[in-house]
């Protein structure tokens, strides 16, 4: 009886220990195992919400370049076209410019060539006075012929 009592003995000590193994030891450990299995599916799950979040954050970075791209290109575009209207229009300018003073030159050019055409109907004038007192020989009066010579200047 003595092996069937250390048996049995051995059965109460293991049915105890097992009875305050899963009363006392077990739910504490099962709750840490719970929680550490909580934890690493967050962790999974916030690894893929960051995957999807860096995912979602390129392409929005590829966006953003592409439309920095974009407004460059259209930047430099506008720049060319103003560039060109400034052109066009320092052209225009130049052009008017060179109109007016082409102008001016012509009036300039009138004005002198009257000038010119008054100094020499003077000259003629006095030449033909003075080439008659020579046929004459006698001067003629300029103050009384003035009249006459003045009709000459515009006949000339």
């Amino acid at each position: 009886m003595n092996l069937n009592a250390t048996l049995f003995a051995q059965f109460v000590v293991f049915f105890v220990l097992a009875l305050f193994t899963m009363k006392f030891v077990w739910p504490p450990l099962m709750k840490a195992l719970d929680e550490r299995a909580a934890k690493i599916a967050d962790g999974l799950a916030a690894a893929e919400r960051g995957k999807s979040d860096l995912a979602i954050a390129e392409k929005r970075a590829q966006a953003e370049v592409a439309a920095a791209q974009e407004a460059g290109q259209k930047r430099i575009s506008d720049a060319e076209a103003r560039g060109q209207s400034i052109i066009d229009e320092a052209k225009k300018t130049a052009s008017e410019e060179a109109a007016r003073i082409i102008a001016a030159a012509k009036a300039d050019a009138d004005q002198q060539v009257t000038q010119v055409r008054e100094a020499l109907r003077d000259q003629v004038a006095t030449l033909a006075v003075k080439g008659a007192e020579q046929i004459l020989k006698r001067e003629v009066n300029a103050a009384a012929h003035a009249d006459l010579l003045n009709q000459l200047k515009t006949e000339l």
